[in-house]
């Protein structure tokens, strides 16, 4: 875990943006299309915690980008190149754009001031999206990660922000993923290896903490 001091100097409001990934309640939602996925993200905490440091970083100044994946009614445009794809399509929950199940899912609030940013193609909350651009136009220089879920869209996204220069922080307790045990050992051999691990607790005492 880094020293307070330098999580700190990480976080600085200026240059921070706090992501959440496919928070949305198509996915951690009650009627989730992946039952076990958000039975994991709400039961251990996790969801509760994202929305604990989303209020933080409205508090504190910090941006906040919702990265939503949906797809269109008719389809046209999403991927059917990995088994994946071609399961979701036959989810008795779908992730259409302008349904409910493509809105963030509570307790977690969006201020006004947040950017919520749609995909309809792929596996990453980055690549092939406005996420990347908007962090360069807000001068974004750590990018917090949290959301679900550990087995893909994380990762990706801590890779590919990693890969286009950005110091990534992720909160190891407001990540999930399937099943429960996967995660802590993903974090441990993979993320550890390029991002700055630490916790909620931690993030949240720089955000309110006074500034140096």
């Amino acid at each position: 875990m880094p020293s307070s001091e330098h999580l700190s100097e990480l976080l600085d409001p200026a240059g921070t943006v706090l992501l959440t990934i496919e928070c949305q309640q198509g996915v951690v939602g009650q009627d989730s299309a992946l039952p076990e996925l958000a039975k994991e993200a709400r039961s251990s905490g996790v969801l509760a915690r994202v929305a604990r440091l989303v209020d933080a970083a409205h508090e504190s100044g910090v941006q906040v980008v919702h990265a939503v994946a949906e797809r269109r009614p008719d389809g046209r445009g999403a991927n059917r190149n990995a088994r994946l794809f071609r399961a979701a399509e036959r989810l008795p929950v779908q992730q259409l754009t302008g349904t409910t199940a493509v809105r963030v899912a509570p307790p977690i609030e969006v201020a006004e001031e947040d950017f919520v940013v749609r995909r309809l193609h792929g596996l990453s909350p980055i690549a092939g999206t406005d996420v990347d651009p908007l962090l360069r136009n807000l001068g974004c220089r750590t990018l917090v990660v949290t959301g679900v879920s550990a087995n893909i869209a994380v990762p990706n996204a801590v890779f590919d922000a990693v890969n286009r220069g950005y110091t990534v922080v992720v909160p190891s307790d407001a990540i999930a993923g399937v099943p429960a045990e996967y995660t802590p050992a993903m974090i441990r051999n993979t993320l550890a290896l390029v991002a700055t691990i630490t916790t909620t607790d931690a993030v949240l005492a720089c955000l309110k903490g006074p500034r140096r």
